[in-house]
Formats: structure tokens, C-alpha cells, sequence
């Protein structure tokens, strides 16, 4: 079993607010560590909006439970009901996230037997801050998330399975099954993927330039995300005419792996390209008389449709599928190499992302 960062943050947090309420000698210290719990999220921006919710929460929640308290007593029936309006209110003020704290807090406070009601009320009140706090800070200072580094590692690798999978099936050589297993296992990585982009969107800079790179940075991650969508496309379409294309003549097929095999190296080397790793010089699609134009790809795909049309063993309309599929994921990669060249232009001394060994 993997010890994720989330997971260990959650330990520390629950230890730190409990060692804290201890040094302030706060009674039922176990109500900070319990609201700690709540505290944590998975990036610091999210932790800081959750902190703002589960303070309003808390107050919310230490309000109703003395009002109730103090004018219908404490009975379990009455903390129920205590429960229902924290409930009510919390839905009308759109703090669903913080639902679970409030009640926390309500039966926490309600659950007093003593004279002096409210000064222990505010001690639990304070007492439930202290873990909310605490957890923010272990959130913002003990092992703070990396995701840009995890993001492009991740397309990354889901990239390069892709592109295997892609060079097995335009040769013909791919298993039905296996390759069907893969595009479903694949699809389910980059909705990971979109997750872990959305993620890193959130996190905030602390500079107007910083900010400025961050959102061109943005830009291109969205892209790359988008030519891994593109070339999942391309594989899906080799798939599903597999027999098909197997009709056409040798050297149609031969035309068809050999544009597809140069868009598959041309996708690789942006990668390596976006981090430094390349030199402009050395893109192979910067060689453009080494490749076909787009007009004459067309020109060629018109010329077949209209040699195959009375075959009725094919299709002109897949024909038609795996052009579009694969001019898309050209113009993908072309846009996205725009992008990357103008981001290093700008911003290339400021590259810092690097290749995890594993990405899951």
C-alpha cells in the first residue's frame, strides 16, 4: 500500500492541532484534532478556501448550539433539532462542504454540563479553530503539493503508452482485446489527468509576473492534454477499421503509417522540447520536405476514395473518419508547437518541470 502525501498531512495535522490545544491547555483537546480532519485538502489554495468556509461553519454552528442550549436545554431531542436548523442554514449559505464540522461543533458545545455553559461553549469553540488552523498551516508548510510536476509526468507517460499502442496498430500487429483494454484504461488517465490539471490551476502565485507565466504555463498544459485527447482519437479510429484498412493497397498503408509514425515522433519531441530537453534545431518536423504537404495527403485520400467506392467491402465513410483524425492531431501538435516555442522564447529560463520515474 502507497502512503500518499494527503495521507501522512493528515497524520501530522491531527498530531500538530492536538499538540497545540495541548500547549494552550485547552479541555477535550480531541476536538481539535477531530476538526483538523476536515481541514485538509489536496492543494493549498482549496485548503485556504476551506479554512474561510469552516470558520463561518463553526461560528454557524457554535451560534445555534447556544441559542438552543441556552433556551431549550440540552436534551438529545433538542440537539437533533439543533442539528436540522445548523443543517438548513448551512444549505441556504452554500457551505454543503463544511456541513460536517458545524454539526461537530453543535454537538460539541451542546453537549456541556456546567454552570459556566458559555465560557466552556467559547473554549470549544476556540477549541475546533485551533484544529482548523492548524491543519492550514500543515497543509501550506509540511511537504506542499507539486503538481505541475506530477501533471506533466503524468501526460507524459499516459502520452508514451499512447504512442506505442498507436505504432502496434497502424502495423497491424495489435491484439483486438488488448488494444480495445488499453484505449478504456488510457481514457480513464486522462480524466485523471483533467483532475490533476484543475488542481494545479488552482494554485495561486504570489507575483504579478508569476501569475502572468502561470497562465501562459496553463495554456500549454491545456494543449498538450488536448494532443494526448487527439492521438487517443487517431487510435481509436485504427481500432475500429482495423479490417477496413487492411483492404486498402500496400502502398496506401504504407502512406498511412508513415505520416502516422512522423506525427508520433513529432508528439515525442515537443515533449522533450517543453522541458529543455531538445534543441529547436533538431525537430524532425522542422524538416518539412521530408513529409508530404496536408493538401497533397488529401489529394491522395480523394484519389483512394474514389478507387474504392465500388468495393463494397469498404467503406469510404471510415476512410473519411481516419483523415479527419488524423489532420486533427496534425494540427493539434503544429498549434501546440506554437505554443511551446513561444513560451520558451518568453519564458525559457524559468522552466523547472522534470520527469517523475513513475507517474502513479
Amino acid at each position: 500500500m502507497k502512503l500518499g502525501a494527503r495521507i501522512i498531512k493528515t497524520g501530522v495535522a491531527i498530531v500538530f492541532a492536538l499538540f497545540v490545544a495541548d500547549i494552550l491547555q485547552l479541555p477535550s483537546p480531541v476536538f481539535a484534532g477531530i476538526a483538523a480532519i476536515f481541514a485538509i485538502q489536496p492543494s493549498i489554495y482549496r485548503s485556504y478556501l476551506t479554512v474561510i468556509e469552516q470558520i463561518q461553519s463553526n461560528l454557524i454552528g457554535a451560534a445555534i448550539a447556544v441559542i438552543f442550549a441556552l433556551m431549550f436545554g440540552n436534551h438529545i431531542v433538542i440537539v437533533g433539532f439543533a442539528a436540522i436548523v445548523a443543517i438548513s442554514i448551512m444549505i441556504k449559505f452554500k457551505l454543503e462542504k463544511t456541513i460536517s464540522l458545524a454539526l461537530v461543533t453543535v454537538i460539541a458545545i451542546m453537549e456541556i454540563q456546567s454552570d459556566d455553559f458559555l465560557t466552556f461553549a467559547l473554549i470549544r469553540f476556540a477549541t475546533i479553530l485551533v484544529g482548523v488552523i492548524a491543519a492550514f498551516i500543515v497543509n501550506f508548510a509540511f511537504m506542499p503539493p507539486k503538481y505541475e510536476t506530477r501533471l506533466f509526468s503524468s501526460i507524459h507517460y499516459t502520452q508514451d503508452e499512447v504512442i506505442r499502442w498507436i505504432r502496434i496498430a497502424v502495423r497491424h500487429a495489435s491484439d483486438h482485446n488488448s488494444t480495445k483494454l488499453a484505449i478504456g484504461q488510457i481514457k480513464d488517465r486522462l480524466i485523471r489527468i483533467d483532475q490533476l490539471y484543475l488542481l494545479f490551476k488552482e494554485e495561486r502565485g504570489y507575483s504579478k509576473k508569476s501569475r502572468f507565466t502561470k497562465g501562459r504555463k496553463l495554456v500549454v498544459y491545456r494543449e498538450l492534454i488536448s494532443s494526448s485527447y487527439r492521438s487517443i482519437d487517431v487510435l481509436q479510429r485504427l481500432h475500429l477499421h482495423e479490417n477496413e484498412l487492411m483492404k486498402l493497397p500496400q502502398h496506401f498503408r504504407m502512406m498511412i503509417k508513415e505520416r502516422i509514425d512522423a506525427l508520433l515522433t513529432y508528439h515525442e519531441q515537443l515533449h522533450l522540447k517543453f522541458i529543455g530537453k531538445l534543441k529547436p534545431e533538431h525537430m524532425e518536423w522542422n524538416n518539412s520536405e521530408a513529409f508530404m504537404q496536408r493538401q497533397e495527403v488529401m489529394d491522395i485520400f480523394v484519389q483512394q476514395i474514389a478507387l474504392t467506392e465500388t468495393d463494397e467491402d469498404f467503406s469510404t465513410y471510415h476512410l473519411l473518419h481516419l483523415l479527419s483524425s488524423i489532420l486533427e492531431y496534425e494540427e493539434q501538435l503544429e498549434h501546440l508547437d506554437t505554443l511551446i516555442t513561444s513560451y520558451i522564447n518568453f519564458h525559457g529560463t524559468e522552466l523547472t518541470v522534470q520527469i517523475e520515474e513513475t507517474s502513479y
